[in-house]
């Protein structure tokens, strides 16, 4: 068996990121939100992939990519409690599971279209209601949604 990581069927990564452990039926959600196909450097998608956590999961290898605070709040949205992955000349050197944040500004849409938000120029800004069931709240209009319903702007 060889055991040189680069000969690898699909390689290995020396510096990037790792998204596991994604829903299978998020996982093209997550590629979009990331503008994955715009990317140069090199990205590995794996689709329906075993998985004694959840069944069948997706996963995102991208090579020379280190996610925002940002773009880790936006995957949360699409896909809470996935694990990234930092990858550093091969080696893991971070791993970490995506939560909601407790605090949402800027990024999700309010479903009230009489919510002050939708009707002026402002930030949108949502609390983590209830973490188990994935429901926020906005501030503004205290309109509850749930984030399998959010709109991301």
């Amino acid at each position: 068996m060889n055991t040189n990581k680069e000969a690898l069927q699909v390689s290995a990564l020396c510096n990037g990121t790792v998204i596991d452990h994604i829903p299978a039926d998020k996982l093209f959600a997550v590629v979009n939100l990331l503008d994955i196909p715009s990317m140069t450097t090199n990205v590995t998608i794996g689709y329906n992939l075993k998985s004694g956590k959840l069944g069948t999961k997706g996963l995102i290898k991208v090579a020379d990519k280190f996610f925002t605070d940002d773009e880790v709040d936006r995957i949360s949205l699409v896909a809470p409690n996935v694990v990234l992955n930092t990858i550093r000349d091969y080696q893991v050197v971070e791993k970490r599971e995506v939560k909601l944040p407790e605090e949402i500004k800027g990024l999700v849409k309010c479903p009230n279209p009489k919510c002050v938000t939708n009707n002026e120029p402002m930030t949108t800004m949502f609390h983590l209601a209830n973490k188990e069931k994935g429901i926020i709240k906005c501030h503004y209009c205290e309109k509850e949604t749930n984030i399998d319903k959010i709109s991301l702007l």
